[in-house]
């Protein structure tokens, strides 16, 4: 076997005798030829995949052990979904599980779609804040005080709280009769002279019309109708540019853009507003609108305050419920805009499909109608009063169901301030979002029997009264919904006038009942109807 051997078989390298050929000079070229074998893309794709698996084991760590997608597309995740969000994928991640997450670019988002998780959310104001989305501060301002937080937050509504007692609604009304007197005209019109009696999308109008009456009771006469409308118009850029995944940053000509300019002239004229209220509360003007109110108690506290600081005596009698300090006319401007921006979408989706959902049970509008008639004793001109609504029962259950049936507001999102135990298995990441769900507390059959039909009655004769915990219409905790009582006020003022003085068919597609997604829910042909002056 040895005369088989090879002996050249043994490496080079083991011969002393041999040179490697490689000498300080050469070094420096032999580095030179490793690194030209290395390219620029070879780098770049070295660099792109060490970050697709940080992208991903970043998400899987922070999804933990609650439902969502095993993996998500690098980087982006769902963006394509979130753009044209549908609602049967809501319900599908709500019937996933109690908590269920996705992550789109660098969010990570939890979605608590039961009761008890969303209730905890709410509740929870040592962990999470409401969020809206990252353009938020910059079309409300960063000083605006809904991104107050703890005490500061707490003390700022206190002062807004008396704004919205009884006394106080009772003063919006007849601002509020006015704008549905004129827009109920503007509806017939439309559909009789403009439309010759064809149907007509109407959710357009009914934005524009709930602008209008949000302007009139948060400004009174102190905005032109032709600043209400331009409101209006320009009202759907906001809207779009607030959507939950969107451009965090403001680029020319993309939807947060227009709404950053949307916004500005919306705030120019609020601004305009409180100098002009500001200047009629202290000629001793009456209330009109939340703006004066508002104004005068600041006027109110100011003269409290002077009195102490000149050692004068001053009766507790005397002393205003809140003491407020002088906001000026541009902070004004902000809060009330977070009035409108609470409000426009909500109630313009409530008022939708009242219209829609009335046409098509006339024999529950006919109810509405009686009832309306029989509190202004007979005679519809009659203006209304918070009294005459109190006893509107059947009309209140009438707009609560509305409510439940088709809820305005079907998520909000938080943000984590903290790591949030949310339960025992599982902690919320700093910095994630979580959004708390009302649609499926809204929704379960075991709380409202039948829970996709539309049926008043359950409010009268049903147990849905009693069902306070599922009622997250406005949510729960330090964050509720102030003007709850107004908005409900306000649907039941309106669709109560409607039945005395309009009569609306609505024409029915094949996506009537099918629920299209715009900050909140629409009928997905915008209600097309065809309105007409109804006789006494």
């Amino acid at each position: 076997m040895a005369s088989v051997y090879n002996s050249s078989f043994a490496s080079p390298s083991a011969d002393a005798h041999i040179s490697l050929g490689v000498d300080d000079g050469n070094l420096g070229g032999l580095i030179s030829n490793i690194a030209g074998g290395i390219s620029g893309w070879g780098v770049a794709i070295t660099l792109f995949a060490m970050l697709v698996v940080y992208d991903q084991s970043k998400y899987i760590w922070n999804k933990g052990s609650i439902v969502g997608p095993s993996f998500k597309i690098p980087f982006m995740g769902p963006f394509l979904q979130s753009v044209n969000p549908k609602f049967e994928e809501y319900i599908g991640k709500w019937n996933s599980g109690d908590l269920s997450c996705v992550s789109v670019f660098h969010k990570f988002v939890v979605i608590a779609s039961s009761r008890d998780m969303a209730r905890k959310v709410f509740n929870s104001p040592m962990f999470v804040r409401p969020c809206v989305v990252d353009v938020a501060p910059k079309l409300l301002r960063p000083t605006n005080w809904v991104f107050l937080d703890g005490k500061a937050h707490v003390d700022f509504r206190k002062g807004l709280n008396g704004l919205f007692t009884r006394k106080a609604l009772e003063i919006y009304l007849p601002g509020q009769e006015e704008v549905y007197d004129k827009y109920f005209d503007k509806f017939v019109e439309i559909s009789q002279t403009e439309q010759k009696g064809k149907p007509l999308p109407f959710m357009p109008q009914f934005r524009e019309l709930m602008c209008a009456v949000s302007c009139r009771t948060f400004v009174g006469h102190y905005m032109s109708e032709a600043a209400v409308k331009k409101i209006a118009d320009d009202y759907y850029n906001i809207t779009a540019a607030l959507e939950l995944v969107n451009f965090p940053i403001i680029i020319p000509f993309t939807k947060t853009w227009y709404g950053k300019k949307a916004a500005d002239m919306v705030l120019i004229e609020f601004t305009k507003c409180a100098a002009k209220s500001k200047a009629r509360m202290s000629a001793g003007g009456e209330v009109t609108c939340i703006m004066d109110g508002w104004i005068k108690s600041m006027i109110e506290s100011k003269q409290y305050l002077d009195k102490l600081a000149k050692g004068i005596e001053v009766d507790q009698a005397e002393k205003p419920a809140t003491v407020l300090r002088e906001f000026t006319d541009y902070e004004i401007s902000q809060t009330v805009f977070t009035f409108l921006f609470a409000s426009q979408d909500a109630t313009s989706s409530a008022c939708t499909w009242l219209y829609q959902l009335m046409a098509d049970r006339p024999d529950l509008l006919e109810k509405v109608r009686e009832e309306n008639l029989a509190i202004r004793d007979g005679d519809r001109d009659t203006r209304a009063t918070i009294d005459m609504l109190e006893k509107a029962t059947y009309t209140r259950a009438v707009v609560k169901e509305i409510l439940r049936y088709r809820p305005p507001v079907i998520m909000v999102p938080y943000v984590a301030k903290k790591d949030f135990p949310i339960t025992d298995t599982y902690t919320l990441p700093k910095g994630s979002m979580i959004v708390p769900s009302c649609y499926p507390a809204l929704h379960d059959p075991e709380v409202y029997p039948d829970p996709d039909t539309f049926n008043p009655d359950r409010w009268i004769t049903g147990d849905a009264e009693k069902a306070s915990k599922n009622w997250l219409v406005f949510g729960t905790g330090p964050h509720y919904c102030l003007g709850q009582h107004y908005a409900q006020l306000n649907l039941m003022l309106m669709i109560g006038k409607a039945s005395l003085f309009l009569d609306w068919a609505h024409h029915v597609t094949p996506i009537s009942e099918h629920i299209k997604v715009f900050a909140t829910i629409f009928p997905k042909d915008d209600c097309e109807l065809v309105f007409s002056q109804r006789p006494k």
